[in-house]
Parts: structure tokens; C-alpha cells; sequence
């Protein structure tokens, strides 16, 4: 495995190191299913006893990395789903296609103003009242993404009066007989801020997936909600549906997942935002 022992020192325990250096090797030398060694070659490459060892590879169990299987050993995961981008974005569909139960926690609610990127996205006015929610979607008992959801008005009152959790689309099919449909996603990789890797239950140096998204009408094309979602890069791989496109430059395919540049003005950040 190209293991060198851990630095001893007197300070921090040794196991979070070794976690760490796990998580390297099993990224640029493990597949799928793969089995690590031996905890006891492993501590012996460690150069640590099979109790700090254990206690490493027991955060990687946490983090959905790897599963111990009795007689067999420890087992690398891959990504649990791969998640398609479309015009009919939905979390829970999604897991239910692909044979996972899952599950939709409200994290927070708040009444708040639109402001800069997000006012223009969803193309209102600065200072229009929006609710803001922050949800924490799970497979199982696995976080795969957080995401914050700007919504509208005249739904915003009904999302802050009475959502508690669960699909939000499947809520606003229901209370207020919205059909949405995705316009644009924008995808970037980037580390996430401290509470969202918390909430994630990974380390802050691990990259996130970030999808920005905003959700229309599907009758009218009004703006309905902004989205910026955070999925764990490690457990979603996203798949990005191909659209036929047209001759000529292109600035985005009417309700398709993929933006191709140039991003038309609403849709790049400017200076000063505030991006979630």
C-alpha cells in the first residue's frame, strides 16, 4: 500500500491521521469493492496498535467509506447513486428508482429578503419577502446532500406556514398545484464550509459537488425556487442527460440540466453575492 508509520508525538491522538491517510490511499488505489489488508498488517505498516488502527477505520465506517464484513474483512464502497440532472430533478424519486429508502430532514426556516444573485435568478426584485430552507437529504441513514431552497412568493408563505419536511416538490405539487420543472443547473467542486461538512458527516477537506439550480412552472415558466445544493462528492456521481443542440453559439438548453457558457447574465455571480 506504500504505508510509512505516523508521526508520535505527545499531542493529538494518532487515529485521525491515519484516518486521513486511509482515505488518500483508498481514493487513488482502491475500487469498488475492493477489501484494505489486514488490520493487523495494517497496524504493523502503521507502525500503531490495532486499537488506534480500529479506531480509524471505525470513522471511515461512520463516513460510509468502507464496511466491515465478519470473516471477510473491510470492504471499500463505491458511490451509492448516481443521480441524474434533468428537467424533473427530484431527491426522492431518484432513491426510490434506484431501490434506497430515503429520507428528508428540514434543518431550518426562515422568512428572508431577496437579495443579489438570488433575486435575479429568480428574477424579482431586491427586498421581494422569500422563504429560505435548509433541508438534509439521506439514504438510509447516510447524508448524501445538504441544500438551502430559495422559494418565491406566494409559495413562500405556504412553505414557511406549513413544510416540515419530506419531497418539498412533491409539497408544492400538492398544496399549491405547482408542477416544477428544472431550467438551469450549474455544477462546481469545491470544499464545504465547516457546518455543512458536519452536517455531511465528512472531513472539510474533502470536496463537495455543488449544484446551483433554479426550478420554474412547468406551465407558466415562472421562477419558483433557487437551490444550492452540496452532495458528498465520495457517495453521488452525477449524471448530466445529453440535449440536442441547436447551430449556433448556445447560452443554455431551455430546461435541460446542462448550461454550456456563455451563462446568460441572471446567472453568474457578480460581485459582491452572497453565494449559499
Amino acid at each position: 500500500m506504500g504505508l510509512t508509520t505516523v508521526e508520535r508525538s505527545t499531542g493529538p491522538a494518532l487515529w485521525p491521521a491515519i484516518a486521513e491517510r486511509l482515505r488518500r490511499e483508498i481514493a487513488e488505489r482502491y475500487e469498488p469493492d475492493d477489501f484494505l489488508p489486514a488490520e493487523a498488517e495494517l497496524a504493523a505498516a502503521f507502525g500503531v496498535s490495532r486499537l488506534t488502527l480500529r479506531r480509524a477505520i471505525d470513522e471511515l465506517v461512520a463516513e460510509g467509506l468502507v464496511r466491515r464484513e465478519h470473516g471477510r474483512g473491510v470492504r471499500v464502497l463505491g458511490p451509492d447513486l448516481v443521480y441524474a440532472i434533468d428537467r424533473t430533478t427530484r431527491f426522492t424519486l431518484r432513491l426510490e428508482e434506484a431501490g434506497l429508502e430515503g429520507r428528508s430532514v428540514l434543518v431550518a426556516a426562515a422568512a428572508v429578503p431577496a437579495e443579489g444573485g438570488v433575486a435575479r435568478r429568480l428574477e424579482l426584485a431586491a427586498g421581494t419577502p422569500l422563504a429560505r430552507l435548509v433541508t438534509l437529504r439521506f439514504a438510509k441513514d447516510l447524508p448524501l446532500c445538504l441544500i438551502t431552497h430559495f422559494v418565491a412568493p406566494p409559495e413562500a408563505d405556504v412553505v414557511l406556514g406549513t413544510y416540515r419536511g419530506g419531497s418539498l416538490h412533491a409539497f408544492l405539487a400538492e398544496r399549491c398545484g405547482l408542477v416544477l420543472e428544472r431550467r438551469t443547473s450549474l455544477v462546481t467542486a469545491r470544499l464545504p464550509e465547516p457546518e455543512d461538512a458536519r452536517l455531511l458527516r465528512q472531513p472539510a477537506t474533502r470536496p463537495i459537488l455543488r449544484v446551483k439550480g433554479v426550478n420554474v412552472c412547468a406551465r407558466t415558466g415562472r421562477p419558483v425556487e433557487y437551490s444550492v445544493t452540496r452532495f458528498r462528492g465520495d457517495r453521488i456521481e452525477l449524471l448530466v442527460e445529453a440535449y440536442p443542440r441547436p447551430t449556433g453559439d448556445v447560452a443554455a438548453v431551455p430546461g435541460a440540466g446542462a448550461v454550456a457558457a456563455p451563462l446568460p447574465p441572471s446567472e453568474r455571480d457578480q460581485p459582491g453575492d452572497i453565494v449559499p
